[in-house]
């Protein structure tokens, strides 16, 4: 069978459509580069808030001109009901436990279209505004030896960044008992030189495990990295969104790790225009990002989904959604500026991860922070690269060795 592919959404989603990929290749399926070549194309989607819904549901009915289409993913999960007919064939909410179970010994046939390794299903909050804990149901930890093994397939195949995801990875093994610093240490005991990056973590989970996480992030295969999304500065806002913590223990994470790893790169979410949200509370969130200098900020204006508690709300008015807009992405910019000028000069040790632009190539350094290199370098190899500009959110870097 000839199979196409488009993987849309978080590291998780995209992550389960690798692997679904995988497991029909490993079937005797084959890749084509394009969907009018294909027995049946597979996408897996995205519903996090409504505008990626609905581009999500336009792309399906494209391909579904072409041929055969499986729906897998989170929209599927959510409306895979009315999704199916004609040539469209949805993953529905009722299914979605023994599609996971089908996925779960999954031999890794090509690396390079894995994105990540889902660790687990599901999650332990119930935030208000929050589509994705419906699509995905409660928490199922995957067992650790099947997540390292794929892991070790994908080393040897040639993968050298390796990333663990889930809508929460500190959530991993709260049904369990074996928690996200000990999956950690297991990984980096596989054998290969790789590097680890671990996807989000919920504030109200990693707090539980902190000194432990801290311990596990020590090993050099880890990344630097950690993504972990505050949502509001506002502790009013936070507990009408029902997320479980406050801004006290998001501070105390933060300052936990840039203690122990002082060149830390720290990702965040905001979200904007939420309906309990006023301008003293927005004052608040843009203090939080200038005292936290997340490098990375992911923005999201409020939008109410169906079948959750926060449907019937509206987001603040358009031009409140504009100003704030923009007054996040002048607070992102300059600290971006101040955090990348401080490294001009220096000397970064690079893995190199992926094409970039025509004529370069991208890599990371230990912090996770993209160095772009203007020259020829083959992929996965390591590198010393001296800091020579920045821009946007990437470094530009020279080699050096």
């Amino acid at each position: 069978m000839k199979i196409y592919y488009e993987g849309y959404g978080c590291t998780l989603n995209q992550g389960e459509t690798g692997l679904y990929v995988n497991k029909l290749l490993s079937e005797g399926s084959v890749l084509v580069s394009r969907p009018d070549e294909a027995d049946i194309s597979i996408i897996g989607t995205c519903a996090v808030i409504q505008k990626t819904e609905d581009h999500m549901l336009k792309r399906i009915e494209e391909l579904s001109r072409l041929g055969r289409v499986k729906v897998i993913g989170c929209l599927s999960a959510i409306k895979g009901s009315e999704i199916s007919g004609g040539n469209i064939e949805a993953i529905d909410r009722n299914e979605f436990q023994q599609f996971q179970e089908y996925l779960e010994d999954t031999s890794i046939i090509d690396a390079e279209i894995m994105s990540g390794i889902p660790i687990n299903q599901g999650c332990t909050g119930k935030c208000n505004f929050c589509i994705s804990h419906i699509a995905r149901g409660k928490l199922v930890s995957r067992r650790p030896e099947k997540i390292v093994n794929q892991i070790r397939m994908m080393v040897a195949a040639g993968k050298r960044e390796i990333r663990i995801s889930s809508l929460d990875t500190a959530a991993y093994g709260k049904d369990t008992g074996y928690r996200l610093p000990s999956l950690i240490k297991d990984i980096t005991a596989v054998d290969g030189d790789f590097m680890l990056r671990v996807g989000m973590m919920e504030p109200r989970n990693t707090i539980e495990i902190l000194d432990d996480l801290l311990e596990a992030y020590d090993d050099p295969k880890v990344f630097k990295f950690l993504h972990i999304p505050v949502q509001s500065g506002d502790d009013r806002v936070l507990t009408a969104m029902n997320r479980e913590y406050t801004v006290d223990e998001f501070m105390q994470i933060i300052e936990s790790f840039r203690k122990r790893f002082p060149d830390m790169t720290i990702s965040t979410d905001v979200i904007i225009g939420y309906h309990a949200e006023n301008d003293r509370s927005f004052d608040l969130t843009c203090d939080l990002i200038r005292k936290v200098q997340p490098e990375i900020i992911n923005v999201t204006r409020f939008s109410p989904r169906e079948l959750t508690p926060d449907f019937e709300h509206r987001p603040r008015p358009t031009n409140v959604l504009k100003d704030q807009d923009r007054t996040m992405a002048e607070i992102h910019r300059k600290i971006v500026s101040e955090r990348f000028s401080a490294l001009v000069g220096k000397v970064e040790r690079i893995l190199i991860t992926e094409d970039g632009k025509p004529g370069t190539m991208v890599g990371r350094d230990a912090s996770y922070r993209p160095v772009v290199i203007r020259a020829p370098a083959e992929k996965y190899t390591w590198h010393s690269a001296r800091i020579i500009g920045y821009e946007n959110t990437s470094l530009i870097g020279e080699l050096v060795d």
